[in-house]
């Protein structure tokens, strides 16, 4: 419970209006967009600068409370649950797009500036910024930095490390520093600015970012390739990337995906196939229709049953808005849901993919997989109850076992969602432990009281 003197001073600081105490309130702040797990705050607090952060932080460097940084609580590790109660800091008021310079491709942001937002900002100057995780209608700039988020555009253009240039960032003891820069090459000293990417918010709060923008490609092309056998499905992405095609997107939905699209919002996806590829070709025109030839000619060669070229942008924006609803299909058929995201070699998808049916299969489970199959970045979602215990128990051991064949086939615990919450165990048993010491001793010296985000990562 934080003093009722402590909670005057943050008024002080905020403003009574940007200070919540409220039973729904607290309540709306205790999840994010993971369904296991739920804590509510003591408090929470809409700062509106810079100043105002460090303030805060101070403040309860000083009472040794803890302090959950917040964007949109969309992320889905349980990296914005407040776990050990205390401060939800929420950036969502610090939404000012500061600068657009199409000069230098670059943009200078605040960490609540929503994606979307973003991106139809920088649309109106024939800009992009490529980063593009699916909760990009809600997601804020904070909190991609700190999870350094993907998405699908990740196969032609990287994530989230790859955009950032520079950030003003406020220590847990209020200290506020300024890292990188606005130019595209720096190498001024160790680079302390990656060093907050991907923090999850346990070393410190992003109030400010310089991030590298891209001209918005001319021209695109959306592909749907059709699979009688998804494991077909995904040596067909390795099979167009080693053959010199590299699309901005390739995408994967299997059939119980497809088929709860088309219950939710009937789109004449084809209901039978095992699997469905999503392909986008972007760039100039001319180079934009040779690719989109080659990745028809090549899914054909490798086991496609049915190639579709999308005829015009409408159809197109279709296809892609039955992927975006691919998660609301998953989460809206079972009151828990286990949706990872492990990563594999490229090479190594179908080999995952027959892994995770196998598993799915010996625990009696019903589980989709769905993922950026162009990275080899894959979400296999098992349905499960976290109220019935023995169903869950065996949904627990069936993921713990994809998460360890994801790593036996040269794969990765995360390659968007971070640990959180969600994979603390088996980070400190995956990571060379001298890592793990090297993290453990960075984050002590950073913040020696651990008020940031406590209980996170490990």
């Amino acid at each position: 419970m934080i003093k009722e003197s402590v909670v005057g001073e943050l008024e002080k600081i905020v403003g009574k209006v940007d200070v919540l105490r409220s039973k729904e309130a607290l309540k709306a702040y205790s999840y994010d967009g993971t369904t296991s797990w739920i804590r509510e705050p003591d408090i929470v607090v809409f700062p509106t600068s810079t100043q105002e952060v460090s303030a805060i932080l101070s403040l309860a460097n000083t009472e040794r409370i803890p302090v959950t940084p917040r964007g949109g609580g969309t992320n889905v590790s349980g990296g914005s649950v407040p776990i050990e109660g205390g401060i939800v800091l929420c950036t969502t008021k610090m939404n000012r797009i500061l600068k657009v310079d199409k000069e230098n491709l670059t943009a200078t942001v605040e960490p609540g500036v929503v994606l979307m937002d973003f991106n139809m900002a920088l649309a109106r100057q024939g800009l992009f910024f490529p980063p593009d995780p699916q909760s990009f209608l809600g997601a804020t700039l904070g909190g991609v930095i700190a999870e350094n988020a993907g998405g699908p555009a990740c196969v032609k253009y990287g994530v989230t490390k790859q955009y950032v240039l520079g950030l003003e960032v406020v220590l847990p003891n209020g200290t506020i520093l300024q890292l990188g820069g606005r130019t595209i090459k720096n190498v001024v000293g160790y680079d302390l600015t990656m060093l907050f990417v991907s923090s999850e918010g346990t070393l410190g709060v992003v109030t400010k970012a310089e991030l590298k923008v891209n001209p918005l490609p001319p021209a695109r092309k959306t592909i749907m390739a059709v699979y009688s056998d998804v494991a077909l499905a995904g040596e067909t992405v390795f099979r167009v990337l080693e053959h010199g095609v590299i699309p901005d997107k390739i995408e994967l939905l299997d059939n119980w995906v497809v088929n709860r699209i088309e219950e939710m919002m009937p789109m004449g996806l084809p209901k039978d196939a095992d699997a469905v590829l999503l392909f986008e070709s972007d760039g100039i025109p001319e180079a934009v229709e040779k690719e989109t030839e080659r990745i028809v000619e090549l899914s054909k060669s490798y086991g496609a049953v049915d190639v579709r070229v999308a005829r015009d942008t409408d159809e197109a924006n279709r296809y892609w808005l039955a992927r975006r609803a691919g998660f609301a299909a998953v989460f809206g058929k079972a009151p828990t849901v286990f949706a990872e995201d492990v990563t594999v070699p490229r090479g190594q998808i179908p080999a995952l993919i027959r892994k995770c049916k196998e598993i799915a299969g010996k625990y009696h489970l019903e589980m989709c997989i769905l993922g950026h199959a162009g990275d080899g970045n894959l979400h296999p979602a098992i349905l499960t109850d976290i109220n019935n215990k023995e169903h869950y128990d065996r949904a627990v051991k069936a993921m713990d076992e994809i998460i360890e064949a994801a790593l036996d086939l040269g794969g990765v615990l995360s390659g968007e969602h971070g640990i959180g919450l969600e994979k603390r165990a088996f980070f400190v048993q995956t990571q060379d432990p001298n890592v793990v010491d090297l993290m453990k001793g960075i984050k002590a010296l950073v913040d020696p009281n651990n008020i940031m985000n406590p209980g996170k990562i490990w």
